[in-house]
């Protein structure tokens, strides 16, 4: 069915182009309210995730094509934490010592700083619109893209081109913000196809956003020296 393959690559352009559009305002007009906590924001996210059960559903492919069972729940809990808290610590210490090696031009936080809560009260919300985010990244690129595409291209070739896209749409972070994306793209989907499920690379991804907003909220010295340097990359 071309509905399928047509309105998941649809989606894949609109998010990459909203990715862009946000960075975008974000140099442009100065935010005074967290990304993740702007009800339109949310709303539109809400939006896209029913827009990809919608197109699963569409596409007429079994569940577990798409990930969207429970083989091995408590396997994939732990493997899903295990996995996204040994990410979590080694991308801080990499970090530091890329922009030491590097220069800080190779990375921005700008899209870290935006979503950074800002008070205890943001510190209750954010963690839960944070659901929302990886929610949607993981259904598209996993699910569909890389579950549901399965069947028209070899899984192997399939995680590494939408990995590539994934880091590519984290541009605005810099270089090292890519590359850095692309691997940890590359790692969700290799979860994705060794455990034939969504559980495994959606508590990693959860876990490894949440776990950068706290070690940004205590390493500020770094992302205020980056934005220093930056400039108007930020």
């Amino acid at each position: 069915m071309i509905i399928f393959p047509l309105g998941t690559i649809i989606l894949l352009i609109f998010l990459i182009w909203a990715t862009w559009r946000t960075a975008q305002l974000l140099r442009e007009v100065p935010l005074t309210e967290n990304l993740l906590l702007l009800p339109a924001e949310n709303a539109l996210r809400f939006a896209l995730i029913l827009a990809c059960f919608g197109l699963g559903q569409i596409s007429g492919l079994p569940h577990a094509q798409l990930g969207w069972q429970w083989m091995e729940p408590a396997r994939d809990i732990v493997v899903g934490f295990f996995v996204g808290i040994v990410v979590a610590m080694l991308v801080p210490p990499f970090t530091h010592w890329a922009v030491a090696r590097f220069g800080s031009h190779i990375y921005s936080p700008i899209i870290v700083r935006s979503v950074l809560p800002r008070n205890r009260r943001e510190w209750l919300l954010v963690p839960l619109a944070l659901v929302l985010t990886v929610l949607l990244e993981e259904l598209l690129f996993r699910s569909l893209l890389l579950g549901g595409f399965g069947t028209i291209a070899p899984p192997l070739v399939l995680a590494i081109a939408w990995s590539l896209i994934f880091g590519a749409m984290h541009a605005p972070q810099g270089a090292l913000g890519v590359a850095v994306a692309a691997v940890l793209g590359l790692l969700l989907s290799f979860s994705f196809l060794w455990t034939q499920g969504l559980i495994v690379p959606l508590i990693a991804h959860y876990v490894i956003n949440l776990l950068q907003l706290v070690w940004a909220s205590h390493d500020k010295t770094v992302l205020e020296s980056m934005n220093a340097d930056t400039g108007s990359h930020l």
